[in-house]
C-alpha cells in the first residue's frame, strides 16, 4: 500500500510527516489516519504540524497501516516484546507480535537485547507487522561492542540509530535527556536508575567523564531521523522505579531537558513523543501528566503504566492498568502495557495477551471518560446485547471474545444455552434482567403515582381548609 505513497519521497533530505504538515500538505498517511480516527484531514494536518500528534511511519516500513498518537486521537496502547540472552527466539517473538496485533496493540516495541541475531529478529518483526515498530538502539549499540562500555563510541550510537532507520523502524527511544549533571540527583532514591537504556548511558558518562553523546549529537540524530521519517520517543532515563522515587528532583530535571529537546527536534520538523513514568502514586498522576504537557509544549505523552503500588508482583498488569486509565483520562496519548511478568521475567505469549487486554481496557476507559466521539458506542451495543440475552453478540463485542466465550461455556457449553435468558450465575429463575417490565407497565405505574400524589395533596388541603373554618 505505502510503496506508491513514499516512492517520490525517498532520497529527499526531509520526508517527515511534520515537514509536510508544516508546508500545508496532507499526506496519504494523514488521510488514512483521519479516516481511522473519524477526524477532519485538516485537523490531523494541523495537529501534526503543531507537534501534538505524531504519525510514526518510516518510509521503509512498506506494509504499515498508519496510525496516530496524540490528544485529538483515541488513547493508544503499545506492547513490548523482545528476546533476551536467557530466553526466546525469532519464532517466539513473531508469535508475540501476532498475538499483540490480534488483541489490539496500536504499536509494538522490539526490546531484544540478545540471544538472537538482533538485526534478523528486528527485520522479521518489521516485515510481519502492520503496526508501527519501536526500538531502543542503545541496547544494540552496547551489544555491538560485546558489552564493553569502554569501547562504545559516539559514532557507534549513531551508526546503530541509522541502521534501525534503514530497516524501517518507525520510532526509537532516544535517551538524550539524561545529562551528566543529573546523575548526582539520583542519590537518595530507593531503586536508583531503572531504565535499561538510561543505565547504559549513565555508565558511559561515568566511565568517560563526558556528556551524554545522544545529547551532544542530538542535531545529528535529527538529520538521520528526518531522512526516514522516524519519530523520536524521548526516553525518561530517570523515571521512578518505585513510589518513593516518584516526582523527585531527578525525574523533573530530566523532564525539563526533554522539553528542550522536543523543541530542538521540531526545529528540524522531526516528530516527537515523550516517555513518562513509571511508578507513581495515584495522587501524583495528574501532576505528572500536566507537568509533561507544560514542559514539553504538549508533545504526545507516552507512559509506562504508571504502577500505583509496588507490592503486586505477578499482578502488575492490574496495578499499572489502574494508573494507566487515570493517566489516559488526564490526557496521556499512549500507554505502554505492563504484563504479569513485570519485575519477574521475560513475558511469554500468554503474558502479552493478559497485559494487552488490561491496557485496552484502560485506554478505552480513558476514551469514554474524555467523551471522545463514538467511544461509548461499543459499550452501549454490548449492553443492549446483554439485555437481549444475545450471547454471541456479547462475545463478538468483547475486547477478548475468546475469553468471554470460554468463561460462559465452562458451565453452559451446549449451543442451546447461547439463546438462554440466563447464565450460570443466576440460573433460569433469578436473573433480574429477565423480569419482564415493559415501558407500558412503567407508564401506567407513573400515572398511578401521579394520582396517588394528587390524592394526598387534596387530602392535606381538605384538612387545612377544615382547620381554617
Amino acid at each position: 500500500m505505502r510503496n506508491s505513497w513514499v516512492a517520490s519521497r525517498k532520497g529527499k533530505t526531509n520526508v517527515s510527516q511534520m515537514h509536510f504538515a508544516r508546508k500545508g500538505e496532507i499526506t496519504e498517511e494523514m488521510r488514512y489516519v483521519a479516516k481511522r480516527e473519524n477526524l477532519p484531514e485538516s485537523l490531523v494536518m494541523e495537529e501534526v504540524a503543531r507537534g501534538r500528534m505524531v504519525i510514526p511511519a518510516n518510509i521503509n516500513h512498506s506494509n504499515l497501516e498508519p496510525m496516530a498518537i496524540g490528544i485529538a486521537s483515541t488513547c493508544k496502547v503499545n506492547a513490548n516484546i523482545g528476546a533476551s540472552p536467557n530466553a526466546s527466539d525469532i519464532s517466539e517473538e513473531l508469535k508475540k507480535l501476532e498475538l499483540a496485533v490480534k488483541y489490539g496493540a496500536d504499536t509494538l516495541m522490539d526490546l531484544s537485547t540478545g540471544g538472537v541475531n538482533l538485526d534478523e529478529v528486528r527485520t522479521a518483526i518489521i516485515n510481519a507487522s502492520p503496526i508501527p515498530i519501536g526500538t531502543v538502539p542503545v541496547y544494540q549499540a552496547l551489544e555491538s561492542v560485546h558489552g564493553s562500555i569502554s569501547r562504545l563510541t559516539e559514532d557507534d550510537f549513531l551508526h546503530i540509530i541509522e541502521k534501525h532507520c534503514q530497516q524501517g523502524v518507525d520510532y526509537q527511544t532516544i535517551h538524550a535527556g539524561l545529562l551528566i549533571e543529573h546523575l548526582p540527583k539520583v542519590k537518595g532514591r530507593i531503586t536508583g536508575i531503572v531504565s535499561r537504556g538510561g543505565g547504559i548511558l549513565a555508565q558511559w558518562m561515568l566511565y568517560h567523564y563526558k556528556q551524554n553523546p545522544l545529547f551532544t549529537r542530538f542535531d545529528d540524530i535529527c538529520e538521520i531521523f528526518k531522512r526516514y521519517d522516524c519519530t523520536f520517543s524521548l526516553g525518561d532515563s530517570l523515571r521512578p522505579g518505585c513510589l518513593h522515587d516518584a516526582s523527585d528532583e531527578a525525574q523533573l530535571a530530566e523532564l525539563k531537558t526533554l522539553g528542550e529537546l522536543t523543541r530542538r527536534a521540531w526545529k528540524h520538523d522531526v516528530q516527537v513523543m515523550v516517555e513518562g513514568p513509571g511508578h507513581v502514586p495515584m495522587d501524583q498522576i495528574e501532576f505528572n501528566v500536566r507537568k509533561q504537557m507544560e514542559e514539553c509544549s504538549e508533545a504526545p505523552f507516552y507512559v509506562l503504566g504508571p504502577l500505583v503500588t509496588d507490592i503486586s508482583p505477578g499482578y502488575d498488569h492490574i496495578s499499572s492498568a489502574i494508573g494507566a486509565a487515570m493517566a489516559g483520562w488526564y490526557g496521556t496519548a499512549m500507554l505502554c502495557y505492563v504484563t504479569p511478568k513485570e519485575h519477574l521475567g521475560l513475558p511469554n505469549p500468554d503474558d502479552v495477551r493478559e497485559g494487552l487486554i488490561a491496557y485496552k481496557i484502560a485506554a478505552h476507559a480513558a476514551d469514554v471518560a474524555r467523551h471522545r466521539p463514538g467511544a461509548r458506542d461499543r459499550d452501549d451495543e454490548l449492553s443492549k446485547a446483554r439485555k437481549e440475552f444475545d450471547w454471541n453478540k456479547q462475545f463478538e463485542l468483547s475486547l477478548d471474545p475468546e475469553r468471554a466465550k470460554q468463561y460462559h461455556d465452562e458451565t453452559l457449553p451446549e449451543e442451546i444455552f447461547k439463546k438462554a435468558e440466563f447464565c450460570s450465575m443466576c440460573g433460569p429463575n433469578h436473573c433480574p434482567m429477565n423480569t419482564k417490565i415493559t415501558d407500558e407497565d412503567l407508564d401506567k405505574l407513573n400515572d398511578q403515582i401521579i394520582d396517588i400524589k394528587t390524592a394526598k395533596v387534596g387530602f392535606h388541603l381538605n384538612v387545612f381548609d377544615n382547620t381554617a373554618r
